[in-house]
């Protein structure tokens, strides 16, 4: 499907819609204050399910494994993840509101749901058939190269070797077209007029080992989700997409200064549950998740 500007458009105002809506469930200050919840019913009786819509090696895996982990040490409630990926997070959407809504079943959510639903309005809508129980994470977007590269270094350096290449260049990517991924990237190479075919991953480990061993020529994604890979001096950015650099990369320019003149759209994650879940449930899975999110398990992520 080609994404159009009027479509752009819907994708950002529907994320930023539901980023600001979600907000509400938003622990970044810690600010839930009650140490422990009575629970409502005897509620949870038995292990919680996860639905994660990606595979465990990317980000959202490791977000979800580190969100169960702290909220499991908090009330000793098991969590069972149930990784579905596919479709750029549809196929665990599509599978989690198949699942009843009695609260025993949370999801975690990213805002290529959002962006989903903007493409496609038969999609679920998040900002209407969930609510939010935290946003656990909040991110901007990088271009990597290898460290070791030597066809280009730079930012500069790369947009003139991609122009040069006559189409022939690569980027490694999420799989759907119309996720925010593939629209931020679509902004960049309009706004640096060079053309760069987008290679589809839909896990995230394949899409870090093609820029590693070479089958690609850069990577688009977040500098947590390849952490690992930056810390062991594998990987190297070279454009962030943000309107001022952070103080992590203080030596990377960011697309404004690169003369791309657009709007970035932030990256988030978070736990959701369906809108039907009866609301003490709710209540207490808001509590449970967002004293989680503040947990030193959780925060050592």
């Amino acid at each position: 499907m080609k994404i159009t500007l009027k479509r752009t458009l819907s994708i950002a105002l529907t994320a930023s819609a539901l980023t600001g809506m979600a907000s509400l469930g938003f622990a970044g200050e810690c600010r839930v204050s009650e140490a422990s919840m009575a629970k409502p019913g005897g509620f949870p009786e038995r292990a919680l399910t996860m639905v994660v819509p990606y595979g465990p090696g990317g980000g959202s895996g490791q977000v979800a494994a580190a969100m169960a982990e702290a909220v499991t040490g908090l009330t000793s409630v098991n969590i069972n993840r149930d990784h579905k990926p596919g479709g750029s997070g549809t196929v665990g959407m599509t599978a989690y509101m198949s699942a009843p809504a009695d609260g025993y079943t949370v999801l975690e959510h990213i805002d290529d749901a959002s962006s989903a639903h903007a493409l496609d309005s038969s999609k679920p809508n998040p900002a209407v058939d969930l609510i939010p129980l935290v946003i656990s994470q909040v991110t901007f977007s990088q271009v990597y190269i290898r460290s070791n590269e030597t066809r280009f270094t730079d930012w500069p350096s790369f947009v003139a070797w991609v122009q040069a290449q006559d189409g022939k260049a690569t980027i490694a990517n999420v799989s759907k077209e119309g996720s925010m991924e593939r629209v931020i990237m679509k902004f960049i190479t309009e706004a640096s007029d060079m053309q760069i075919q987008q290679i589809s991953f839909d896990k995230g480990a394949p899409r870090y080992g093609a820029l590693l061993g070479g089958q690609v020529d850069a990577l688009f994604e977040q500098p947590g989700d390849v952490r690992n890979f930056l810390d062991a001096g594998n990987f190297k950015p070279i454009l962030t997409v943000f309107n001022e650099r952070p103080a992590a990369f203080a030596d990377v320019p960011t697309h404004v200064e690169m003369g791309m003149d657009f709007e970035p759209l932030l990256r988030f994650r978070g736990f959701y549950v369906h809108k039907d879940a009866p609301a003490d449930r709710v209540d207490w899975l808001k509590w449970a998740f967002q004293r989680a999110y503040c947990e030193d398990s959780y925060q050592s992520l």
